[in-house]
């Protein structure tokens, strides 16, 4: 028996270097199981469209959300498609520890020294599980770089990025020996374009590459697959993605949130 077809979906943009990035991230996917048929779809700003996509991969298909957290791509456009098709749909990519060893990947290829206060830098939503989900981001990725994480946003939502660097600059700057200590930000994006050229103007040291790049999205997009290909229930109007995300429990299958939050609330409620 042949397996599900997967069906990337990214949100989409008008710069032709997030589309491009977009494939090469689905080419590195084909390469780690070359039997497998991959396909792109994106939500809007590229082609193929979702529906496009959805008729294209045939009737046996997972789609798999390339997007960093839940939010209304997800809980309408997606989801809504995917069960109009009888499609399984996986879990958003975020958040996942394997994200927050993309990031801090992506911060040492930047050359930010560890121990560095780092502002996590995501696009932003009105939606507060979205909002939710950044923030347990920057708790992992904080567990990870053992540093000051906080999260912030380049559109909707608080802090703004540039709120975020000076907040840490503030916060650093009250300890022996730390003042004027530099920040980092830390891409939280899939792909270049609008935001991640907003990113570049934050007034911070060092601002890392956007995300596809790492190896281990590439391993988290084919783990989204397996789960949602394991289950034999189609995606339904308003159910949203049907696998947990296996990525934040730790080794003995426990949510390690309380206790990230235990850790960081004390120092602020967002990093550590």
């Amino acid at each position: 028996m042949s397996s599900p077809t997967l069906l990337a979906v990214a949100r989409g943009s008008r710069d032709p270097a997030a589309q491009v990035a977009v494939r090469a991230l689905l080419g590195r996917v084909s390469r780690l199981a070359p039997s497998l048929a991959v396909r792109v779809a994106f939500v809007q700003h590229a082609e193929p469209s979702l529906a496009a996509g959805l008729a294209a991969a045939g009737p046996d298909v997972v789609v798999v959300p390339l997007l960093l957290s839940t939010g209304y791509h997800i809980a309408v456009d997606i989801c809504g498609a995917a069960a109009t098709a009888g499609a399984r749909l996986a879990a958003p990519l975020g958040p996942d520890r394997s994200l927050a060893t993309a990031l801090a990947g992506q911060l040492d290829i930047a050359g930010v020294p560890a121990g560095t206060p780092v502002v996590l830098a995501a696009a932003g939503s009105s939606d507060p599980k979205a909002i939710a989900d950044v923030e347990m981001q920057a708790a992992l990725l904080a567990d990870v770089r053992d540093a000051d994480v906080l999260a912030a946003y380049a559109s909707a939502g608080t802090p703004t990025v540039a709120q975020a660097v000076a907040a840490l600059r503030a916060r650093s700057g009250t300890r022996p020996g730390s003042a004027d200590q530099p920040v980092a930000v830390a891409t939280y994006l899939l792909a270049p374009g609008h935001f991640y050229g907003r990113l570049q103007q934050a007034a911070a040291a060092w601002v890392s590459a956007p995300l596809s790049g790492h190896p281990a999205v590439a391993a988290l997009v084919l783990d989204r697959y397996r789960a949602a290909a394991a289950s034999q229930s189609a995606a339904r109007p308003g159910s949203g993605p049907q696998d947990p995300r296996p990525g934040l429990a730790d080794e003995g299958g426990q949510e390690p949130e309380a206790e990230l939050r235990r850790r960081i609330e004390p120092r602020g409620g967002q990093g550590r």
